[in-house]
């Protein structure tokens, strides 16, 4: 099984990013764009695995409060010349990169890597080649954002809205021939 935890998306803000998608898309047609439902705040990628009910039973073990997340702006990684993931970013309080080290240590003693860079937490939107966030050796100029680019320059900051995140998820990942499919496995609470 491929699975990741996840943090859900409230269907207003999922709904005004979809509408956000829709306007910009035409702007950068050659990229991979996320499916609407697809859309989520990935705490950890944990990938290929048989563990799922070790990992399920790791992650309740998870303490952590609830905290607003707002959705607003956007940029592209690795940077803009180079860029190969378009996102929205997400602005929250300590809580959330807590949360994501919580996650992180609860699975440690499963064998499941700790993550190397530190938490950067975002809302991926597009795709373009390779998508992996970081700079890598060869890094060239990726031209398939550079009219996305100049039109949200031109235009103010797009705001989403906030929530409330009060659970997270266990997410299961089957890739199939569309693109990725993603369901729930499991809902762990936060306190309130």
């Amino acid at each position: 099984m491929r699975l990741f935890v996840a943090l859900d998306i409230a269907d207003e803000i999922r709904q005004r990013i979809a509408r956000f998608m829709e306007g910009v898309r035409e702007f950068a047609p050659e990229p991979r764009w996320v499916r609407e439902e697809s859309l989520h705040v990935t705490l950890k990628f944990i990938g290929e695995t048989q563990k799922m009910e070790e990992i399920r039973a790791a992650l309740e073990t998870v303490t952590n409060s609830g905290f607003d997340l707002s959705f607003r702006g956007a940029g592209f990684f690795p940077t803009p010349r180079s860029a190969r993931v378009f996102w929205v970013g997400i602005e929250a309080d300590e809580r959330l990169a807590g949360l994501a080290s919580a996650v992180d240590a609860a699975l440690l003693p499963l064998g499941i890597e700790k993550e190397s860079r530190a938490y950067s937490p975002h809302l991926t939107l597009a795709r373009s080649g390779s998508a992996k966030p970081q700079r890598v050796a060869g890094d060239t100029s990726n031209r398939q954002f550079a009219r996305l680019q100049e039109k949200l320059a031109a235009r103010p900051a797009p705001d989403f809205g906030t929530m409330a995140a009060r659970e997270f998820f266990l997410y299961q990942s089957k890739l199939m021939r569309g693109g990725a499919v993603y369901s729930k496995l499991a809902r762990f609470e936060l306190q309130q």
